[in-house]
């Protein structure tokens, strides 16, 4: 029986240890298990960190910030340089358009350009625009007015002549512009009303003989120039 017993005591012993080994062994096969769970949530976030760099890669494509700034800096330097290589020797100058234009008013237009030029800022001419009444091909100067009659109308003074401005050489066309007594020539002088051929020679002997006119009241010492010639010359002459 001491036998039996110490036997089934052996056999408990061996059960017991059996029974902590297989327990012992599925308690490491869970871990093992867990372990696997968290390779697959490593896994999960290695593959959304390659997602984030697939999303960073497809924005490397684009252009950079700093690319672009590049990149804009350099296009606005190449227009600053065009700008400038177009506007050398390109000064603007500024005229005064009246008469039958669409839209009368200060115009601004490049050197060299002409009288056509700033009939077309001013909107063109109307229909009753009397073309023959000024010279769309001369230049224009800085600070000048022109003036654009209309058809049937008598303009005194140097408007009247705007077609041969630019041959005579005389100075602004338009109302406000005035014939220069002491740079004037016979056919600026011809222009003026209550003054022909003959008048405008005596104005030429006259300025030879005794110099520049110092007044446009000395036109009165010309012969023939009498107070109601002066009343419709005085305000179309200057010195």
């Amino acid at each position: 029986m001491r036998i039996g017993v110490g036997a089934a005591l052996v056999l408990l012993l061996v059960a017991l240890g059996i029974a902590v080994t297989v327990t012992a062994v599925g308690q490491v096969g869970h871990n093992v298990e867990v372990a696997a769970n968290s390779g697959s949530t490593d896994t999960a976030l290695t593959d959304t960190g390659s997602s984030d760099t697939g999303s960073t890669d497809t924005g490397t494509s684009a252009p950079s910030p700093d690319t672009a700034g590049a990149s804009g800096e350099a296009a606005g330097a190449a227009e600053v340089d065009a700008a400038g290589a177009g506007g050398t020797g390109t000064s603007a100058v500024f005229v005064h358009v009246l008469g039958a234009v669409a839209h009368p008013g200060l115009f601004e237009v490049r050197q060299g350009a002409r009288v056509v030029d700033v009939v077309a800022a001013a909107g063109g001419l109307l229909a009753t625009a009397d073309q023959a009444g000024v010279n769309l091909a001369r230049l224009v100067s800085d600070g000048e007015q022109i003036y654009v009659p209309e058809l049937g109308e008598v303009v005194a003074g140097p408007a009247a002549a705007g077609a041969g401005a630019g041959a005579s050489g005389g100075g602004a066309e338009g109302a406000a512009a005035r014939i220069n007594l002491n740079t004037a020539t016979i056919a600026d002088l011809d222009t003026l009303p209550r003054i022909g051929a003959t008048m405008a020679q005596r104005i030429v002997d006259y300025r030879d003989a005794q110099g520049r006119f110092t007044s446009i009241e000395d036109l009165r010492n010309v012969t023939g120039i009498g107070d109601k010639t002066f009343a419709a010359l005085q305000d179309l002459i200057t010195v």
